[in-house]
């Protein structure tokens, strides 16, 4: 139930614009996953290119995200007060520029500290498109919506480092970067011509910084907003377990061929994309909160089974039970986010930032974490994941249950 109703939300789009605002939302939320992931098959030769290590150019990638964190603090409470469009307008407009930007710089401290820069852009967008949600939807149709971004979001990580791989047969690594700033120019010209402005003036915040102090020390002392926060960014943490390891596992431990790693690694984000579609369909019968609780509970059998295949080196029990969690965390987004922001849809931009940071920045954690156990086993990785499902399940039952 949410601590404060609007009586005010405007009506949702049908039809083809229903259609068109699905599909850009979408890709709004999946600027992070195309700025991660379409430049890491370029890591050796953007290595090579600038005289740098490994860990150098992997920096740009931690300042990505940290940029992304902060973008998402500041343009939550910026989108209350002027509205939804103007932010978002602004920030694809800076995120393509700062893309032509990576592909002039001139070393990896260069591109770190730019990268930093274009996460903050980017995050600007993945907020906004959250708070769009909290606008027009509450409760079961909001967890049903975005369940359907899901479908974009779940795609995008599949494509983008295979779209990468695709730039680099016809030019080298900083064209990558200038395909993702004509990307950025298509999302603005879409936001300009689709997005509509959800926000009307009569909702919009008036007190300045007062009042996004005031806010953010509603949502901080709000223990049910912070333990959904936290349980997706537990999920979310597993998620970036198994993007950081599994080429490692997958390959180096079970052998497999780079071309089997792709098509796994499809497979498995067929399975994510699949069962949040299933969860839209769910909707109609069990609520959010049920489902949710049920998928965590799924997930952490999945990923403790996982840990145990892993100990045995099983490569069909590992491979197996990853496709099981991810398909879990397919279910686990929508719904974490959806009663999340519920429970403050007048404030619908704060919440969403605070949402997006805190899974950011948890999410961001399990990386490093599975690399301190070495590339030798599979158990770094199924362990780290083990524990954040654990931990997720946990959360959603103490921390973010309700009392009355």
């Amino acid at each position: 139930m949410s601590q404060t109703t609007v009586d005010t939300a405007p009506a949702p789009p049908r039809g083809r614009a229903a259609l068109a605002l699905v599909a850009l939302l979408g890709t709004l939320t999946a600027i992070g996953p195309l700025s991660i992931d379409m430049y890491l098959p370029a890591f050796p030769e953007i290595a090579a290119d600038l005289h740098a290590t490994p860990s150098q150019v992997q920096l740009s990638l931690t300042t990505l995200m940290v940029g992304m964190a902060v973008g998402q603090l500041v343009t939550g409470p910026l989108s209350d007060r002027l509205g939804r469009r103007t932010p978002v307008i602004i920030g694809m407009v800076a995120y393509a520029l700062l893309c032509v930007a990576c592909a002039f710089v001139p070393s990896t401290g260069a591109l770190a500290a730019v990268r930093f820069a274009q996460g903050f852009a980017g995050g600007m967008g993945t907020v906004v498109a959250r708070a769009v949600v909290g606008d027009l939807f509450s409760g079961r149709a909001a967890a049903k919506y975005f369940s359907q971004l899901a479908l974009v979001f779940g795609v995008a990580p599949v494509l983008a480092p295979s779209l990468g791989t695709l730039v680099l047969t016809f030019t080298d690594w900083r064209g990558i970067f200038l395909v993702l700033a004509g990307l950025a120019v298509l999302i603005t010209v879409a936001v300009v011509r689709v997005l509509p402005e959800t926000l009307p003036p009569e909702r919009r915040s008036t007190r300045g910084l007062a009042d996004v102090a005031d806010t953010t020390r509603v949502l901080a002392k709000d223990r049910i907003f912070i333990g959904y926060a936290v349980t997706g960014g537990l999920a979310m943490a597993g998620l970036f377990a198994y993007l950081s390891g599994s080429s490692f596992v997958l390959q180096d431990v079970f052998g497999l061929s780079t071309a089997a790693y792709g098509v796994l690694f499809g497979v498995n984000a067929i399975g994510l994309v699949a069962a949040s579609q299933l969860n839209g369909r769910l909707l109609d019968r069990f609520s959010p909160r049920r489902l949710l609780v049920s998928s965590l509970a799924a997930g952490a059998v999945a990923g403790l089974a996982l840990l145990t295949a892993a100990a045995f080196t099983s490569m069909l029990g590992v491979t197996v039970l990853l496709f099981c969690f991810m398909a879990t965390v397919g279910m686990v987004n929508p719904n974490s986010a959806a009663l999340a922001l519920d429970r403050h849809r007048n404030r619908a931009g704060t919440s969403a930032a605070l949402l997006g940071t805190v899974q950011t920045l948890i999410g961001a954690a399990a990386a490093p974490l599975v690399g301190l156990g070495g590339d030798r086993s599979a158990v770094p990785m199924t362990l780290v994941i083990a524990i954040c499902s654990t931990l997720a399940l946990l959360t959603v039952l103490t921390l973010a249950r309700s009392r009355t």
